[in-house]
C-alpha cells in the first residue's frame, strides 16, 4: 500500500488546503467553480500532472492499478473536495474500462489503455442509466451488416459523453428480453464516418454540477467486427462481472465526501460563542458527531473487505461488494441528515465557511450512483442467502486475517476473477468466529461502566444471523416470488448490517494483533460503539449504553480535526 498511500498523499499536498481562502483549488474556488456548472480552474491539470487516469489502468499495461483496496485510498483526496472532477475526469474511465479488462481481446486491452494513459477519457453507454432522479430507458441497437454492425439508437444520459475519445457501448444484439440480449462494443470516435455519431444536449443534474451527463444518437454508424468485446450476447455477463469491481469503490468515494461534511459541521460545533458556550456542549450534537464517525469508519470497513477480498478470496466477495455499495450510501446519507439538524441555516449556504456541507449533500444521491443502483445491490444480494443460510452460516471457516489489513500485501488482481455468485460466507464467520472468542468478564482496554459490552452486542448479532439462516432456510432456490417480497428486502437490509459488524470485528482484532493502523483502531471503543449503533438500527435487545466507549471516539472525532486527519481508517494526514 506504500505506493498507493505516497500517491494519495502527493495528490492532496497538490490541491492544497481546502479551507485556505488564498488556495485557488480551495473550498472557495470550487464552489464558485460549481456554482457555474464548469470544473475548477487548475483542476484538471493537477489530475493530469499526477496520471491520474493511469490509476485505472492495469499495471501490466502500463498503468498504475495493481490493488484495489489501493485505488479506493487515492480517489479519497480527490472526492474530498469535488465529486464532479473525482467522477468525471477519472472513476467514469474506470467504469467505462472495466468491461474491457475483464473480457477484452489484448487489442482492445491495450487501445483502452493507451486513451487513458495518454490523458484522453473514455465513456460507457449502459443499456440502463440511473443518475439521481433520472432515470431514462433508451438504448443503442446493433446489427449485423457487412461483417461488423450498424449502430442506431440514443442515450440521452452519458458521463463525459462529448469529451471521450473512446466509447464502451451496450447495445442489444437480440431478440427479446433474455439474458443474451445485448452485446458490448468498443468505439474509437476518431474511426467512425462523420455525422453518424452525433452528441446531444447536456443535461443539469442537482449533484454533481460540473459533471458532464450529455448524450449520443446513432444513425446507421458502421462498426467493425472487431469491436465487439467478448462475445456476442455476452453484454450483461459483462456487466455483472463490471459490478463487483466497481462497487467495492463506491464505499470510498462516498466516505471521502461524508469526510469533509463531517469535518465541516465538527468545526461548527466546536466555535465558541459570546457566552462561552459552543454546540459541543449540547449532548445531541455530540452524539451526532460521534455516530457519523462511526458510520465512516463502518463503511471504510465494509470497502477494505470489499476491494481486499477480490484479491484474497475472489469466489466469495460478490456478496460483500454488494452490501459495500448498498449499504455505504444508505447509512451515510443518514448521517449527512443527522449532520444537518446540526448545521440548521447553515447547511443550505452556498457561500462561507460551512458552504462545503450543501455541496457534498448535493453530490451525494448522484456520487453513490443513485437508488435504482442501491435496489439492484440488494438484488444480486438475495438468490446467494438461502444458499447460505441451508449450507454455509455456523458452517463456515472464518475469513483470513489479511482481508482486514489497511496496509497488508496482496496477491495479483484478475479483473475477470470474481465469481458472480458466492460458494461460502467466510465474513459471517468471522462474527462467530469472534462471538467464541469474546468473553463476558470484559477486554483490557475497556472501561469499567462499559464492560462486557462489546462481547453482549457481538453475540446479539450472532443470534440476529440464526434468524436469518432461519429465515432464508425456507426459501427455495427457484422461488422467485420469494425473492422479490418486500420482506426480504428488507431481510437482506438486515443482512448487510450484520456484515458490516463482522468486518468491524475483524479489522479490531488485527489492528490488535498489533496492525500498522495505529492505537485507535486496536481501542476496543470504537468497534463497541459501531456495534451498538448497528444493533441499535437492527432493533435488537442492548446491553447499557457504552458512554465511555462513545466518549473516546468523540475524542478522536476532535483530535483528527485539530490535527488535520482524515475521518476513515487510515487517519492520513490533510494539506
Amino acid at each position: 500500500m506504500g505506493a498507493y498511500g505516497d500517491r494519495a498523499d502527493a495528490l492532496e499536498r497538490a490541491f492544497g488546503p481546502l479551507d485556505d481562502p488564498a488556495n485557488p483549488l480551495g473550498q472557495d474556488a470550487i464552489l464558485a467553480a460549481d456554482a457555474a456548472g464548469r470544473v475548477p480552474a487548475g483542476a484538471e491539470e493537477v489530475l493530469d500532472a499526477h496520471r491520474f487516469n493511469a490509476e485505472f489502468v492495469p499495471a501490466e499495461l502500463g498503468g498504475g492499478l495493481s490493488r484495489m483496496d489501493g485505488l479506493g485510498r487515492v480517489l479519497r483526496p480527490v472526492f474530498r473536495r469535488d465529486a464532479s472532477l473525482g467522477f468525471g475526469h477519472g472513476l467514469n474511465c474506470f467504469f467505462a474500462a472495466a468491461p474491457v479488462w475483464i473480457g477484452g481481446s489484448a487489442g482492445q486491452r491495450a487501445e483502452v489503455a493507451g486513451h487513458l494513459l495518454q490523458g484522453r477519457r473514455v465513456a460507457v453507454a449502459r443499456h440502463e442509466v440511473a443518475h439521481g432522479n433520472d432515470f431514462v430507458r433508451e438504448e443503442f441497437t446493433a446489427r449485423p451488416a457487412g461483417g461488423g454492425f450498424l449502430l442506431n439508437g440514443s442515450k440521452s444520459v452519458i458521463a463525459n459523453a462529448s469529451r471521450a475519445t473512446g466509447l464502451v457501448v451496450f447495445a442489444r444484439t437480440g431478440e427479446g428480453g433474455g439474458g443474451r440480449s445485448h452485446s458490448v462494443l468498443l468505439l474509437d470516435r476518431a474511426g467512425l464516418p462523420e455525422g453518424r455519431l452525433t452528441d446531444l444536449a447536456r443535461r443539469p443534474t442537482n449533484g454533481m454540477r460540473s459533471a458532464e451527463f450529455g448524450g449520443l444518437r446513432a444513425t446507421d454508424c458502421p462498426v467493425p467486427g472487431g469491436a465487439l468485446v467478448g462475445e456476442a450476447g455476452g453484454g450483461y455477463e459483462l456487466s455483472l462481472r463490471s459490478s463487483l469491481l466497481i462497487r467495492g469503490l463506491i464505499p470510498s468515494i462516498v466516505l471521502a465526501g461524508a469526510d469533509t461534511a463531517l469535518r465541516t459541521v465538527t468545526r461548527f460545533a466546536v466555535r465558541r460563542r459570546a457566552a462561552g458556550r459552543s454546540p459541543l456542549d449540547v449532548q445531541h450534537v455530540r452524539d451526532v458527531l460521534t455516530g457519523a464517525f462511526l458510520d465512516l469508519l463502518l463503511s471504510d470497513c465494509l470497502a477494505l473487505v470489499a476491494t481486499r477480498g477480490l484479491h484474497l478470496m475472489p469466489r466469495q466477495t460478490s456478496a460483500y461488494a454488494a452490501a459495500a455499495a448498498y449499504l455505504a450510501p444508505k447509512i451515510v446519507a443518514e448521517s449527512m441528515d443527522e449532520m444537518s439538524a446540526v448545521l440548521g441555516e447553515e447547511s443550505l449556504a452556498r457561500d462561507g465557511a460551512y458552504a462545503m456541507f450543501a455541496k457534498q449533500l448535493r453530490d451525494l444521491p448522484v456520487t453513490s450512483l443513485g437508488h435504482a443502483g442501491s435496489a439492484g445491490r440488494q438484488v444480486s444480494l438475495l438468490p446467494q442467502l438461502p444458499f447460505f443460510a441451508r449450507h454455509v452460516w455456523f458452517n463456515d471457516a472464518e475469513a483470513p486475517a489479511a482481508l482486514f489489513r489497511p496496509h497488508g500485501d496482496l496477491p495479483p488482481l484478475d479483473p475477470a476473477g470474481p465469481a458472480l455468485l458466492g460458494d461460502s460466507d467466510p465474513l459471517a464467520a468471522t462474527l462467530v468466529a469472534t462471538d467464541g472468542l469474546l468473553g463476558s468478564d470484559g477486554l483490557p482496554g475497556e472501561a469499567p461502566g462499559d464492560r462486557g459490552a462489546l462481547g453482549a452486542l457481538t453475540r446479539a448479532l450472532v443470534a440476529e444471523l440464526g434468524e436469518l439462516r432461519t429465515a432464508f432456510a425456507g426459501i427455495g432456490a427457484d422461488d422467485r416470488a420469494a425473492l422479490v417480497d418486500p420482506r426480504s428486502f428488507a431481510l437482506a437490509d438486515r443482512y448487510a448490517l450484520v456484515l458490516a459488524a463482522a468486518a468491524c470485528l475483524g479489522v479490531w482484532r488485527e489492528q490488535r494483533s498489533g496492525g500498522a493502523a495505529g492505537a485507535f483502531l486496536a481501542d476496543p471503543a470504537w468497534p463497541t460503539a459501531a456495534l451498538y449503533r448497528l444493533c441499535r438500527r437492527l432493533g435488537l435487545p442492548l446491553p447499557e449504553r457504552p458512554a465511555a466507549c462513545e466518549s473516546r471516539v468523540l475524542a478522536e472525532v476532535l483530535a483528527r480535526l485539530h490535527g488535520r486527519r482524515s475521518y476513515d481508517l487510515y487517519g492520513t494526514g490533510l494539506a
